[in-house]
């Protein structure tokens, strides 16, 4: 009995021995681990970003960024590159300013009458600056051969470049910055002055609410204020459609790598970034058709007002339907035409469903009223009419020949035209689409880059290269009627 006990009691005390044991061991263990993790924590930030390194010379996708000399760290080359942008920012900006006063006369002149359709004057021209001794007159005598022979194409009818066009990519206007800082870019500013921009921010129009009038309420369309705005105007499909209109995405020079063009890493830009308000407010970037750089072409973000009535979209691409044209802008503008950038940066596949959602908002936006045409066949209403007016419209319709490429009632042919200016000595363009007329005094500037500041501009840049021989009674007609579309 005694020895029986006597050996519970030792086996106990053994026991109790190796569980104080395991748990001094247990602790050492413990200790002994969690010392190895506080060394690792201690250890250098150089280490790590040295186990970051690609570990061999030459260009890795992943690591390097889009134009920068290849290197070992991405975050090294990126904070070296935005250094670099930022220094050499003030002497892009005067370049590309000492090219535009080279260009333009850009004192901001306005007429008494002539408003956009919310009250922002219209800018007044033209602008265009001719060779010194030449006037618009003696310059639509000469034959193309003559003037590119002479060289006496004015430089403001030329293409106009991004403002850094090495670079590219979507650049906003400073009152856009200046609400929505997340816009800014490091490198770059907006290039051209307020006066020759559209009102911001732009009103809106539905078809499906004409007596309401312009129901943005003064506001920017945002993922903000969507629902509030529209909740109730619109059906549920078109309010999703909406919602993803201002959703942002990932974009070349907006995104959440280091491979990016603004100060912070951004969740992208919205479609409605670009297109605010539906309509534009003088965004550029460059054709994502085109190749090399250099011949890409900068392009003025176009209106999406009206996009029911048209059948062609975009500058270059001749895309048939306005889902493809919102499926395919985002792969393509988005990151400059090259998909595999896209799955670097953020590739974003909106599903078809959302596509049509998209589309079906985008087709509820009308053009801004205009009460001198006749709602029947979109030509003027001659009893409402000024004699300006008229005399303008039997000139679209006639002689200028304007009627051959925009007909009523959106005043565009739903097609892609060449006006080959390399006859006058100038780089060709290509194929350009037909952009809609109707609105066009809420537009500047004109033409699929922006190069026309006024509508002033625009008929001298037509009377030149059609050959119209306009005198100027017959252009300020013109510019009459086009202001009352």
């Amino acid at each position: 009995m005694r020895t029986s006990r006597r050996r519970r009691i030792a086996t106990a005390g053994l026991l109790g021995a190796s569980v104080f044991g395991i748990a001094i061991v247990s602790g050492l263990v413990f200790v002994g681990a969690q010392g190895h993790g506080e060394e690792k924590r201690n250890q250098p930030q150089s280490a790590i970003e040295k186990a970051k390194e690609k570990g061999f010379d030459g260009v890795d996708f992943s690591y390097d960024l889009f134009g920068a000399p290849s290197g070992q760290s991405t975050a090294h080359i990126a904070e070296e590159v935005m250094r670099k942008d930022m220094a050499d920012k003030p002497r892009v900006m005067a370049n590309h300013a000492a090219l535009l006063q080279a260009r333009y006369t850009l004192e901001c002149k306005t007429q008494t009458g002539a408003i956009m359709t919310k009250g922002k004057p219209q800018p007044i021209g033209p602008t265009v600056q001719l060779k010194e001794g030449m006037t618009w007159d003696k310059l639509s005598h000469i034959s193309p051969e003559d003037i590119r022979r002479q060289k006496l194409f004015p430089s403001g009818f030329m293409r106009l470049p991004h403002v850094k066009h090495e670079v590219g990519g979507q650049v906003f206007p400073q009152k856009q910055v200046e609400q929505f800082p997340r816009l800014q870019r490091f490198d770059v500013d907006f290039d051209l002055p307020d006066c020759f921009l559209p009102e911001f921010p732009p009103p809106i129009f539905l078809t499906t609410h004409p007596e309401l009038g312009d129901v943005s309420q003064g506001e920017v369309l945002s993922a903000d204020n969507f629902d509030r705005l529209f909740r109730g105007l619109i059906t549920p499909v078109q309010l999703d459609g909406l919602r993803m209109l201002v959703t942002q995405f990932p974009q070349e020079e907006f995104n959440l790598t280091p491979d990016r063009k603004s100060p912070k890493p951004s969740l992208g830009v919205a479609c409605l970034d670009c297109h605010v308000n539906f309509h534009t407010t003088g965004q550029f970037h460059l054709n994502p058709d085109t190749r090399p750089q250099r011949d890409r072409l900068r392009l003025d973000t176009v209106s999406l007002r009206g996009m029911f009535n048209q059948q062609v979209h975009g500058s270059k691409r001749s895309l048939r339907s306005i889902e493809d044209f919102t499926e395919f802008e985002q792969r393509t503008a988005y990151f400059n035409g090259d998909p595999i950038r896209a799955m670097k940066k953020g590739m974003n596949v909106i599903d078809r469903l959302q596509v049509a959602h998209m589309a079906q908002i985008q087709n509820m936006i009308d053009f801004p009223p205009a009460p001198r045409l006749d709602p029947m066949t979109g030509r003027l209403d001659r009893a409402r009419a000024s004699q300006q007016e008229i005399a303008g419209e039997d000139l679209f319709f006639g002689k200028a020949r304007c009627v051959t490429c925009h007909q009523p009632p959106a005043y565009t042919d739903h097609m892609l035209h060449d006006l080959f200016l390399e006859r006058f000595g100038a780089e060709a363009d290509g194929p350009i689409k037909s952009f809609a007329l109707r609105g066009i005094k809420d537009s500047p500037p004109y033409l699929h880059d922006g190069r026309l500041l006024t509508l002033e501009d625009t008929v001298e840049f037509f009377n030149l290269v059609a050959g119209l021989q306009l005198n100027g009674d017959e252009k300020s007609a013109l510019v009459a009627f086009m202001r009352a579309l």
